[in-house]
């Protein structure tokens, strides 16, 4: 039995395709190893989206190509984004690579393997439109009780500073069946937290029936027994449409949450972004979701330092996030990546101008973090534990309005011995920065 060891670089869409192809390889017969000295094949499944990402995958695959010296190692696999985008240069610049498959032929893995152990190097480049086969056991890598469920692949938006589309092709929505067939596995292996996923979320369905479908695969997610929560990132602001919120408000699993890149709020940089919105109706948006679901949580992310972003542009995206007071935020910094309309524009702002405008966004947002932070002081919050804190008699857990690995946690103290995976009730005692502190319902004293 060969042993593999995999890595999987960059966001959680990459993550659900490494663990279609994990559940590839072990139907196949194959053993997950995560010791490379012992690994005979290796696969590194890359990012490609911005410049630091295509650094990191390029210095993971020289990394693991040491170990055809240094290891039992017989075969290194390239996936993913920049598999796609360089495949002839990965094939030329570094021989120890034996096998490149793109975004849509990973279920060819085990074929792949197989001509490389005949003897053969190895690409295959199916049709960037097309849908790979699903793997009928996906193998879950989370180590806790959420899951991403990717229900699209590819993008039609063609935002200016962004390479998807080239690299993952049109939107394409997964069949509902397929994707009710892979919640019930989940669910059936344990997981309490469905994580819907995409490119783009909210046109769900408008390829394959004609009209947008997120509110109707919801409602089939619901009735997937096991599942207690169902979380929605990537919902571009301008499709977020009436059926989607009146479903939302009515089904209890679906969490109080959403995902909302907006990127920025100047209209003349929204409009060189190629992005589909006005500041006014990025407020109204927001203010109509407050208003139906009152409870919403709402995440955003933003970049700085877009070319020709000058000084009043910032300052109008500090007052805009001042006013709306996004529940979490990230900001990027922009990076010109090539074949990109953006990165052929004039005015690209400085690197140190950029990091400059990012910190600032950030000190403000950690203000307003703390402040609702402290507003949760005294509540009682449904609480999902995630595991326990070393030497402590605490537990980390998260709670509706937290996405894991970019949003924060809840410290939980008590006596009572919690599993990962249990659901508690926890009164909220104290709040840090982006972090809150509490008891178990049950356990609390003033």
């Amino acid at each position: 039995m060969r042993k593999v060891l995999f890595i999987s670089l960059g966001c959680d869409k990459n993550l659900a395709d490494s663990e279609e192809m994990l559940g590839i390889l072990v139907e196949n017969g194959y053993e997950i190893t995560n010791d490379e000295t012992e690994a005979e094949v290796i696969v590194v499944n890359t990012c490609a989206f911005i410049h630091d990402a295509k650094e990191e995958s390029i210095n993971s695959i020289l990394e693991m190509a040491k170990y055809k010296e240094e290891g039992v190692l017989k075969a290194l696999l390239v996936t993913g984004c920049l598999a796609q985008r360089y495949k002839e240069e990965i094939m030329t610049e570094i021989p120890e690579v034996d096998a490149v498959l793109g975004t849509t032929s990973y279920d060819s893995i085990v074929k792949a393997l197989d001509k490389v152990f005949e003897g053969e190097r190895y690409q295959e480049y199916k049709d960037i439109n097309g849908l790979p086969a699903n793997s009928k056991k996906r193998m879950i890598t989370t180590g806790g009780y959420f899951e991403y469920l990717k229900i699209a692949e590819g993008c039609d938006k063609r935002c200016t500073y962004c390479i998807i589309p080239k690299l993952r092709g049109n939107y394409r929505s997964v069949p509902m069946e397929q994707l009710l067939a892979q919640a019930e596995y989940l669910a059936d292996q344990g997981v309490r937290e469905l994580i819907l996923v995409a490119q783009e979320t909210t046109v769900y369905g408008k390829d394959l029936y004609g009209e947008k479908s997120l509110h109707k695969l919801l409602k089939e997610l619901c009735k997937v027994s096991g599942i207690q929560w169902i979380r929605i990132l990537y919902c571009y602001p301008e499709e977020i449409y009436p059926e989607l919120i009146q479903t939302m408000k009515e089904e209890p699993k679906i969490c109080h949450y959403l995902d909302l890149p907006i990127q920025h709020c100047s209209d003349k940089i929204l409009k060189r972004m190629g992005r589909r919105t006005t500041k006014q109706e990025l407020e109204d948006i927001v203010y109509t979701l407050r208003k139906e679901i009152p409870d919403i949580i709402l995440r955003t992310t933003l970049i700085t330092g877009f070319p020709g972003e000058t000084q009043e542009d910032h300052e109008e995206l500090l007052d805009f996030i001042d006013e709306l007071e996004f529940d979490r935020l990230g900001v990027f910094t922009y990076s010109a990546e090539e074949d990109t309309p953006a990165a052929l524009m004039p005015d690209q702002i400085d690197e140190e101008v950029k990091l400059d405008r990012q910190a600032e966004l950030m000190e403000l947002q950690q203000e307003i973090s703390m402040e609702k932070g402290n507003e949760k002081i005294g509540t009682v919050v449904e609480v999902m534990i995630e595991g326990k804190v070393a030497d402590e008699n605490a537990y980390v857990g998260r709670t509706y309005g937290d996405a894991p690995k970019v949003d924060g946690y809840i410290f939980v103290n008590t006596d009572t011995e919690l599993m990962s995976g249990d659901f508690a009730r926890v009164h909220v005692t104290g709040a840090l920065e982006y972090d809150l502190i509490g008891e178990l319902e049950d356990e609390y004293t003033e």
